[in-house]
């Protein structure tokens, strides 16, 4: 079986973590088609991402952990991995606008389209989407909801 998925719990409710053996390719608000795995015990390489993801989100959840080491296991478009390497780049504890990173991609036409490679982002919390706020300085929208964004740049210190 190629992947293997594992449900956190965490202190901003359940997260589905999908792994590969080549890396996380998903941190899901709610389960994944891959099964479900009832221990991280054992030596199958996916097992060891999940249980480095599950240590490392719990480290950023408790503010202990501002960048993740993690190997991905990515998939999308040309242009969704174009954006999601941006989203990667922005630092903890700041934001940028869709219409700055169409900007970063020379494609300052596009911030809609960064809006919906952002809200394809398969690793939420892992490549920072939260991170990415409307031009008029308003949250936008996230996968997790609202509430959760505001949770997770709170703990950033951005609100």
């Amino acid at each position: 079986m190629d992947q293997m998925q594992w449900k956190m719990k965490s202190k901003i409710g359940p997260l589905y973590l999908v792994a590969t053996k080549n890396g996380l390719m998903g941190v899901f608000w709610s389960q994944h088609s891959s099964p479900l795995q009832k221990t991280l015990l054992g030596n199958e390489p996916q097992l060891k991402v999940l249980s480095k993801a599950v240590t490392e989100i719990e480290e950023y959840l408790e503010g202990d952990r501002k960048k993740f080491d993690l190997k991905l296991d990515l998939n999308g478009t040309p242009f969704q991995m174009k954006v999601w390497q941006q989203l990667a780049k922005i630092p903890y504890g700041e934001t940028v606008s869709y219409l700055e990173i169409a900007k970063m991609l020379k494609s300052p036409k596009a911030a809609r389209a960064v809006g919906t490679a952002n809200g394809k982002n398969p690793l939420c919390i892992i490549i920072p989407c939260h991170r990415v706020i409307a031009t008029n300085g308003s949250m936008g929208g996230y996968s997790g909801g609202l509430l959760i964004k505001s949770k997770l740049l709170k703990l950033e210190g951005i609100l």
